[in-house]
């Protein structure tokens, strides 16, 4: 086999070709964010820091370098705002809207493809799923730009007014955290509509499309639900509804976050504290004066992050609660993992133990790295690690303080988080190979 043959598109798997596909979009937006025109002085933008925002917006981060409203020209923030809706929507989903649109037909390696972007079972229906997604996505974020811009109108011009609302609106919903306004959302901290209109684009970004595709078709019982929606809705309500609790308590009296606030502007930022960790990074209080108890709480929301075949990132919803259903099943004695009546198959647990691990691992690391690179307390750092692989865009203030090599560090951390862990280990690991050797079992001790 000659060497051009071994490299080529065609002998990629889905998961190098999907690895590959997001790193040809950030590199593509590193060149045009490094033009002097995507600026507002027009002097070119150092090429890391190029780098490092290109794909905080393909990676649907938020993390930021220099601030976007006053760094960036128009130029420059209309290609963060296209990188945020491809590497929201997926890399395959908006290159399968330009194959319909010329006519072109989709092959079996790129609807492979497809369904690994979108975290997906089957393969079949899965072009009818992305016009549902680009479908959804258009609405979605229209309605809520409407909302935005009857809000924001009040106080600016027309043509500004639509632009901030379409700006944060597709931010918000592919969870991206990127905000023109300076300072995120912190002169809307007791905005209720602001508030409302953002936080419902997050989670609905968050949750998936699957399970809006569910909930849609009009089931109203619960338990009628698939195993992957129950999940999905329960466990994320249950993050919103503990976060909430938990902020609102460790805030509280805090001066620098919401002790100043009146009741139900505690109440409202609290609630907003506990939804934007998951993972979109916008935030009504600054971060970097929480109290470290709550950075710590926030770090795991962090960590989980949002759903599969959703736009944001972490282990995800489903992967947290397989782990949950693992734990309570050795706890009760149980054979089988099970959660709300159906058996969990056992190769998912593998996988969620999986990723789980080699996130853990890569946190670990990178964190590691930093305290050597970085002249900067450690919490602020392993924050800012977790923020950048869960995509999630929150930070304590350091981003812009890091030198190169931490740069270059999250951008990796960046990239994981959006490709995913598992699937970028695939892509760089070795096709699979089924064995016919089974041996011998043996027990183990553990704990």
């Amino acid at each position: 086999m000659q060497l051009s043959d071994k490299f080529s598109l065609d002998n990629l798997t889905p998961a190098q070709f999907l690895s590959l596909g997001y790193l040809v979009v950030i590199l593509t937006g590193t060149v045009l964010l490094s033009l002097p025109i995507a600026t507002a002085s027009g002097i070119r933008m150092p090429l890391i820091d190029a780098l490092f925002t290109a794909t905080s917006a393909t990676a649907v981060t938020g993390l930021i370098v220099e601030n976007t409203k006053n760094f960036f020209s128009g130029f420059g923030q209309i290609v963060i705002l296209i990188l945020i809706q491809i590497g929201g929507l997926g890399i395959m989903s908006m290159s399968t809207l330009f194959a319909m649109i010329v006519g072109k037909k989709i092959t079996l390696k790129e609807r492979l493809v497809i369904k690994q972007d979108l975290d997906q079972f089957e393969l079949s229906g899965i072009i009818r799923l992305v016009r549902y997604v680009l479908f959804v996505t258009l609405v979605i974020e229209g309605t809520g730009a409407l909302i935005l811009f009857s809000r924001l109108i009040r106080d600016y011009d027309p043509l500004r007014a639509l632009y901030l609302a379409i700006f944060h609106s597709v931010s918000a919903f592919n969870n991206a955290g990127f905000d023109i306004f300076g300072n995120s959302l912190e002169n809307f901290t007791g905005d209720l509509t602001i508030n409302l209109v953002i936080t419902t684009l997050i989670i609905l970004g968050g949750i998936g499309f699957a399970v809006i595709a569910e909930i849609y078709k009009g089931e109203k019982k619960f338990k009628n639900y698939s195993l992957q929606t129950k999940l999905v809705l329960s466990i994320s309500g249950s993050l919103i509804l503990l976060g909430t609790i938990v902020v609102f308590v460790l805030e509280y009296s805090n001066p620098a976050t919401m002790g100043n606030l009146p009741l139900h502007g505690k109440a409202l930022a609290s609630y907003f504290m506990s939804v934007t960790p998951r993972t979109a990074g916008f935030n009504t209080v600054p971060t970097g004066s929480l109290h470290n108890t709550t950075l710590f709480f926030v770090i795991i929301l962090m960590f989980i992050g949002a759903s599969p075949g959703s736009t944001g990132g972490g282990i995800k919803t489903t992967t947290f609660g397989s782990v949950l259903a693992v734990v309570y099943a050795m706890m009760t004695g149980k054979e089988d993992i099970e959660a709300f009546k159906r058996r969990i198959p056992k190769d998912v647990i593998f996988k969620a133990l999986s990723i789980i691990i080699i996130s853990v691992l890569l946190i670990v690391v990178v964190t590691m790295i930093l305290t050597v690179t970085e002249d900067m307390p450690f919490l602020d750092l392993f924050f800012e690690t977790v923020s950048a692989f869960g995509t999630v865009g929150l930070s304590t203030g350091v981003t812009g303080k890091l030198s190169g090599i931490g740069k270059l560090l999250i951008i990796l951390t960046m990239f994981a988080g959006r490709v995913g862990p598992l699937t970028l280990f695939l892509a760089i690991g070795r096709k699979r190979i089924k064995g016919n050797i089974r041996y011998p079992e043996e027990k183990v001790l553990v704990g």
